[in-house]
Protein backbone atom coordinates (compact mmCIF):
# COMPACT_ATOMS: atom_id res chain seq x y z
CA UNK A 1 0.00 0.00 0.00
CA UNK A 2 2.99 2.66 0.61
CA UNK A 3 4.50 1.77 -2.36
CA UNK A 4 0.73 2.22 -4.17
CA UNK A 5 0.92 5.76 -2.03
CA UNK A 6 4.36 7.06 -3.52
CA UNK A 7 3.60 6.48 -7.05
CA UNK A 8 0.49 8.10 -7.06
CA UNK A 9 2.27 10.90 -5.25
CA UNK A 10 5.14 10.94 -7.80
CA UNK A 11 2.51 10.77 -10.59
CA UNK A 12 1.50 14.03 -10.19
CA UNK A 13 1.33 17.83 -8.60
CA UNK A 14 0.51 17.90 -4.62
CA UNK A 15 2.90 15.32 -3.47
CA UNK A 16 5.67 15.50 -0.78
CA UNK A 17 8.51 16.91 -1.95
CA UNK A 18 10.53 14.18 -0.69
CA UNK A 19 10.07 10.29 -0.01
CA UNK A 20 12.34 8.44 2.13
CA UNK A 21 12.13 4.26 2.14
CA UNK A 22 12.77 1.69 4.56
CA UNK A 23 11.92 -1.77 4.22
CA UNK A 24 13.36 -5.26 5.71
CA UNK A 25 13.82 -6.19 2.03
CA UNK A 26 16.63 -3.68 1.09
CA UNK A 27 16.59 -3.99 -2.58
CA UNK A 28 12.73 -3.56 -2.31
CA UNK A 29 12.92 -0.09 -0.46
CA UNK A 30 15.89 0.37 -2.82
CA UNK A 31 13.40 -0.72 -6.51
CA UNK A 32 10.83 1.64 -5.27
CA UNK A 33 13.18 4.45 -4.28
CA UNK A 34 14.77 4.80 -8.29
CA UNK A 35 11.06 4.46 -9.46
CA UNK A 36 9.54 7.30 -7.94
CA UNK A 37 12.68 9.52 -7.43
CA UNK A 38 12.94 8.79 -3.61
CA UNK A 39 15.85 7.43 -1.57
CA UNK A 40 16.17 4.64 0.54
CA UNK A 41 17.59 4.29 4.08
CA UNK A 42 18.68 1.13 5.61
CA UNK A 43 17.46 1.98 9.05
CA UNK A 44 14.01 3.07 10.70
CA UNK A 45 15.62 5.38 12.73
CA UNK A 46 16.69 7.36 10.18
CA UNK A 47 13.24 8.23 8.54
CA UNK A 48 12.65 9.90 12.12
CA UNK A 49 15.21 12.28 11.98
CA UNK A 50 15.33 13.18 8.06
CA UNK A 51 11.65 13.54 6.96
CA UNK A 52 8.54 15.53 8.79
CA UNK A 53 6.10 12.22 8.63
CA UNK A 54 6.48 8.44 8.76
CA UNK A 55 4.22 7.04 6.06
CA UNK A 56 3.85 3.48 8.92
CA UNK A 57 3.17 0.34 6.24
CA UNK A 58 3.93 -2.56 7.90
CA UNK A 59 1.96 -5.91 9.17
CA UNK A 60 -0.02 -5.55 12.31
CA UNK A 61 2.34 -8.01 14.48
CA UNK A 62 5.36 -6.06 13.32
CA UNK A 63 4.17 -2.71 15.62
CA UNK A 64 5.80 -3.30 18.58
CA UNK A 65 9.37 -4.40 16.94
CA UNK A 66 9.44 -1.40 14.04
CA UNK A 67 8.16 0.77 17.44
CA UNK A 68 11.54 -0.01 19.61
CA UNK A 69 13.86 0.13 16.47
CA UNK A 70 12.74 3.59 15.59
CA UNK A 71 12.55 4.46 19.95
CA UNK A 72 9.36 5.08 19.88
CA UNK A 73 9.49 8.69 17.98
CA UNK A 74 8.96 10.18 14.80
CA UNK A 75 7.83 13.75 13.67
CA UNK A 76 4.14 12.13 13.19
CA UNK A 77 2.75 9.55 11.89
CA UNK A 78 0.47 8.02 8.94
CA UNK A 79 -0.52 4.39 9.95
CA UNK A 80 -1.78 2.32 7.55
CA UNK A 81 -1.64 -0.80 9.85
CA UNK A 82 -5.23 -2.49 9.29
CA UNK A 83 -7.50 -4.15 12.32
CA UNK A 84 -4.99 -1.86 14.69
CA UNK A 85 -6.99 0.83 16.38
CA UNK A 86 -5.46 3.93 16.95
CA UNK A 87 -4.74 3.59 20.97
CA UNK A 88 -2.36 0.45 20.12
CA UNK A 89 -0.45 3.16 17.81
CA UNK A 90 -0.54 5.87 20.63
CA UNK A 91 0.70 3.41 22.78
CA UNK A 92 3.89 2.44 20.50
CA UNK A 93 4.74 5.90 20.30
CA UNK A 94 3.85 7.67 23.36
CA UNK A 95 3.15 11.56 22.51
CA UNK A 96 3.42 11.49 18.38
CA UNK A 97 1.07 12.98 16.55
CA UNK A 98 -0.89 10.09 14.70
CA UNK A 99 -3.43 9.97 12.20
CA UNK A 100 -5.20 6.35 11.21
CA UNK A 101 -5.88 5.98 7.53
CA UNK A 102 -6.99 2.96 4.81
CA UNK A 103 -6.42 3.74 1.54
CA UNK A 104 -7.22 1.39 -0.92
CA UNK A 105 -4.70 0.23 -4.42
CA UNK A 106 -6.31 2.98 -6.82
CA UNK A 107 -4.42 5.61 -4.59
CA UNK A 108 -1.66 4.70 -7.62
CA UNK A 109 -3.28 6.17 -10.35
CA UNK A 110 -4.55 8.97 -8.18
CA UNK A 111 -8.16 7.57 -7.98
CA UNK A 112 -8.05 5.59 -4.84
CA UNK A 113 -10.80 6.34 -1.41
CA UNK A 114 -9.13 7.04 1.07
CA UNK A 115 -10.58 6.27 4.78
CA UNK A 116 -9.28 8.43 8.09
CA UNK A 117 -10.15 8.52 11.86
CA UNK A 118 -10.01 11.92 13.63
CA UNK A 119 -5.88 12.09 14.21
CA UNK A 120 -5.13 12.11 17.83
CA UNK A 121 -2.63 14.68 19.27
CA UNK A 122 -2.00 16.49 16.50
CA UNK A 123 -2.50 20.64 16.15
CA UNK A 124 -5.12 21.61 13.31
CA UNK A 125 -2.67 23.03 10.98
CA UNK A 126 -0.75 19.77 10.96
CA UNK A 127 -4.27 17.84 10.37
CA UNK A 128 -4.59 20.29 7.22
CA UNK A 129 -1.65 19.89 6.02
CA UNK A 130 -1.81 15.71 6.24
CA UNK A 131 -5.05 15.99 4.53
CA UNK A 132 -3.79 18.43 1.70
CA UNK A 133 -0.77 16.07 1.21
CA UNK A 134 -3.42 12.92 0.88
CA UNK A 135 -5.86 14.89 -1.43
CA UNK A 136 -4.45 13.99 -4.65
CA UNK A 137 -4.11 10.20 -4.40
CA UNK A 138 -8.29 10.27 -4.40
CA UNK A 139 -11.22 11.11 -2.19
CA UNK A 140 -11.15 11.44 1.25
CA UNK A 141 -13.31 10.24 3.39
CA UNK A 142 -13.57 10.67 7.28
CA UNK A 143 -14.91 8.29 9.89
CA UNK A 144 -15.56 6.92 13.19
CA UNK A 145 -13.12 4.30 13.91
CA UNK A 146 -15.71 1.94 14.74
CA UNK A 147 -16.16 2.24 10.81
CA UNK A 148 -13.31 2.03 9.78
CA UNK A 149 -13.31 -2.11 9.56
CA UNK A 150 -16.33 -2.18 7.53
CA UNK A 151 -15.42 0.38 5.65
CA UNK A 152 -12.12 -1.52 4.66
CA UNK A 153 -13.83 -4.70 4.04
CA UNK A 154 -15.68 -2.78 1.10
CA UNK A 155 -13.35 -0.31 -0.54
CA UNK A 156 -10.14 -1.53 0.54
CA UNK A 157 -10.35 -5.21 -0.53
CA UNK A 158 -12.97 -4.53 -3.11
CA UNK A 159 -10.25 -3.51 -6.30
CA UNK A 160 -9.32 -7.67 -6.02
CA UNK A 161 -13.33 -8.33 -6.44
CA UNK A 162 -13.63 -6.63 -9.10
CA UNK A 163 -10.13 -7.77 -10.53
CA UNK A 164 -11.45 -11.10 -10.70
CA UNK A 165 -14.92 -10.47 -12.16
CA UNK A 166 -12.76 -8.29 -14.67
CA UNK A 167 -10.67 -11.18 -15.65
CA UNK A 168 -13.90 -13.70 -15.59
CA UNK A 169 -15.16 -11.40 -18.28
CA UNK A 170 -12.46 -11.02 -20.36
CA UNK A 171 -12.30 -15.13 -20.16
CA UNK A 172 -15.49 -14.58 -21.45
CA UNK A 173 -14.66 -12.74 -24.67
CA UNK A 174 -11.57 -14.50 -25.38
CA UNK A 175 -13.50 -17.71 -25.18
CA UNK A 176 -15.59 -16.16 -28.06
CA UNK A 177 -12.42 -15.05 -30.18
CA UNK A 178 -11.36 -12.00 -29.41
CA UNK A 179 -7.45 -11.27 -28.86
CA UNK A 180 -6.55 -11.23 -24.93
CA UNK A 181 -5.05 -7.64 -24.41
CA UNK A 182 -8.15 -6.26 -26.45
CA UNK A 183 -11.18 -7.96 -24.16
CA UNK A 184 -9.02 -6.94 -21.00
CA UNK A 185 -8.85 -3.19 -22.48
CA UNK A 186 -12.86 -3.61 -23.01
CA UNK A 187 -13.84 -4.98 -19.66
CA UNK A 188 -11.39 -1.77 -18.09
CA UNK A 189 -13.22 0.45 -20.01
CA UNK A 190 -16.20 -0.38 -19.33
CA UNK A 191 -15.88 -0.83 -15.49
CA UNK A 192 -14.13 2.71 -15.76
CA UNK A 193 -17.27 4.12 -16.84
CA UNK A 194 -19.13 2.65 -14.89
CA UNK A 195 -17.77 3.64 -11.76
CA UNK A 196 -18.07 7.12 -13.22
CA UNK A 197 -21.76 6.40 -13.76
CA UNK A 198 -21.86 5.35 -10.34
CA UNK A 199 -21.28 8.33 -8.87
CA UNK A 200 -23.80 10.21 -10.75
CA UNK A 201 -26.58 7.16 -10.34
CA UNK A 202 -27.80 4.72 -8.20
CA UNK A 203 -26.47 1.23 -9.15
CA UNK A 204 -30.30 -0.46 -9.70
CA UNK A 205 -30.83 2.45 -12.40
CA UNK A 206 -28.15 1.56 -14.38
CA UNK A 207 -28.70 -2.03 -14.07
CA UNK A 208 -32.22 -1.38 -15.48
CA UNK A 209 -30.96 0.84 -18.43
CA UNK A 210 -28.32 -1.46 -19.35
CA UNK A 211 -30.80 -4.46 -18.94
CA UNK A 212 -34.12 -3.81 -20.67
CA UNK A 213 -36.66 -6.86 -20.43
CA UNK A 214 -36.11 -9.34 -22.95
CA UNK A 215 -32.68 -8.11 -24.15
CA UNK A 216 -29.23 -9.91 -24.07
CA UNK A 217 -28.03 -8.52 -20.77
CA UNK A 218 -31.36 -9.47 -18.80
CA UNK A 219 -30.16 -12.83 -20.18
CA UNK A 220 -27.25 -12.45 -18.59
CA UNK A 221 -28.82 -10.93 -14.87
CA UNK A 222 -30.54 -13.90 -14.99
CA UNK A 223 -27.53 -16.44 -14.22
CA UNK A 224 -26.23 -13.20 -11.98
CA UNK A 225 -28.56 -12.49 -9.62
CA UNK A 226 -28.43 -14.16 -6.09
CA UNK A 227 -25.55 -16.12 -7.09
CA UNK A 228 -23.39 -12.86 -7.50
CA UNK A 229 -25.00 -10.83 -4.74
CA UNK A 230 -24.47 -13.51 -2.27
CA UNK A 231 -20.82 -14.37 -2.61
CA UNK A 232 -19.80 -10.55 -2.46
CA UNK A 233 -21.14 -9.97 0.80
CA UNK A 234 -19.96 -13.47 2.03
CA UNK A 235 -16.79 -12.13 1.06
CA UNK A 236 -17.16 -8.82 3.08
CA UNK A 237 -18.31 -11.08 5.88
CA UNK A 238 -15.15 -13.14 5.25
CA UNK A 239 -12.86 -10.19 5.44
CA UNK A 240 -14.63 -8.74 8.76
CA UNK A 241 -13.87 -12.34 10.39
CA UNK A 242 -10.73 -12.26 9.52
CA UNK A 243 -9.85 -8.35 11.09
CA UNK A 244 -11.66 -9.43 14.28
Amino acid sequence: MAAAMARGWAGGAGGPKAMLFCDVDAARATALAEEVGGEARSRLAELASDCDVVVLAVKPPALDAVAQEMGGKAPALLSVLAVTPTSAIAEAYPGVPLMRLMPNQPVEVRQGVLCYVPPVQMPATLRDDLLELLAPLGTLVELDESQIDAAMAIMSSSPAYIALVAEALARGGEREGLDRQLAGELVAGALGGTAELLRRRDPATIRNAVAPPGGATEAGLAHLEGVVEDALVNAVDASLERFR
